[in-house]
């Protein structure tokens, strides 16, 4: 099955992936602008009523940026909605991007019929992230367009399934657009992705350490200066199982190698240390160690397509 007409027109597969407080309007309108879908996390517009100014500013300044440069593919936005009893927005938010008429609702943790028919109301696609095959059977049944594979690796909240094994079987059942998540740094991974039989990546650690993104200096110096085995998975700090660094655990006064877990209704910072969640405890992904420095989004999608195209090139010879 081709791919919806809104995911057809990218310079590059890739799926800027959401990340919570870092993922703003000027991350999101800079991958844009170079041929990614953006996205943000609908919390991470504080109070509720940004969200719509959010929204309006990336309508008008991509409209804007397509004018001047109409020859350039520029990408749809995304904004992510926690599907969770904590999230006290949901209902608000959605009635917001519903009446903005967003073009891609990326769900997460449950697939809600009711937003799926919201979005669909107004042609609006929905993609849903998954970690095993059987989130991925109950998205389909509400009606998720696609499937978001989030993988072992990934950062923030993660699986443990390999790519190799849960792609194929998602793949197996949908026929639709697939993505896939879980240490995706360089073209040639998001080269790999689609080997597998995905469509798209889905990356989100490559472009927290960029100029855009809005993450302090220090957690872009230690995405740089972190390799794969400086990566944790935990469910502490939220509830749900996620991959973070542990160089922030160890400065909010915690032992990354003896940490508790906490139950997943909580949704929130447990053990009784006074760091938040996502604010003093940074997520990241494995594939930290192909990220050597933090420049601007254009730069790092210019750096993906030579190392998509080298990748290619490997395989031709």
């Amino acid at each position: 099955m081709a791919l919806p007409e809104i995911l057809q027109n990218l310079e590059l597969p890739i799926i800027g992936a959401p990340m919570f407080i870092v993922s703003g309007p000027e991350l999101v309108i800079a991958q844009c602008k170079v041929g990614i879908v953006g996205s943000f996390p609908a919390l991470n517009a504080r109070p509720a009523d940004q969200l719509e100014v959010w929204i309006r500013r990336i309508k008008k300044e991509l409209a804007e940026y397509q004018r001047a440069n109409p020859d350039k593919k520029i990408a749809p936005f995304a904004v992510n909605q926690i599907c969770h009893m904590s999230n006290t927005r949901l209902q608000e938010d959605m009635e917001t991007c519903v009446r903005e008429q967003v073009p891609i609702i990326i769900t997460s943790l449950r697939p809600p019929k009711i937003i799926i028919d919201a979005v669909h109301s107004y042609g609006g696609i929905v993609l849903h992230d998954v970690i095993n095959i059987r989130h991925t059977k109950k998205a389909l049944s509400e009606g998720a367009d696609g499937i978001i594979a989030v993988c072992a690796g990934a950062g923030g909240h993660a699986g443990l399934l390999s790519p190799f094994a849960l792609v194929p079987e998602i793949r197996a059942i949908h026929k639709g657009p697939l993505m896939c998540s879980g240490s995706i740094s360089t073209g040639g991974c998001v080269l790999a992705v689609q080997a597998m039989g995905a469509d798209l990546a889905y990356m989100g650690t490559r472009f927290l350490a960029s100029k855009e993104a809005n993450a302090p200096d220090a957690y872009k110096q230690m995405i740089v200066d972190s390799a794969g085995a400086d990566i944790i998975y935990s469910s502490l700090f939220t509830g749900i199982h996620g991959n973070y660094l542990k160089g922030s655990v160890r400065a909010a006064g915690l032992d990354p190698d003896n940490l508790p877990s906490a139950d997943k209704s909580d949704m929130n910072f447990g053990g009784g240390a006074s760091a938040k969640a996502w604010k003093d405890i940074w997520g990241s992904g494995q594939g930290v160690g192909s990220i050597h420095s933090a420049p601007s989004v254009a730069e790092i999608v210019d750096d993906l397509k030579a190392e998509y195209a080298s990748a290619k090139k490997r395989l031709t010879i």
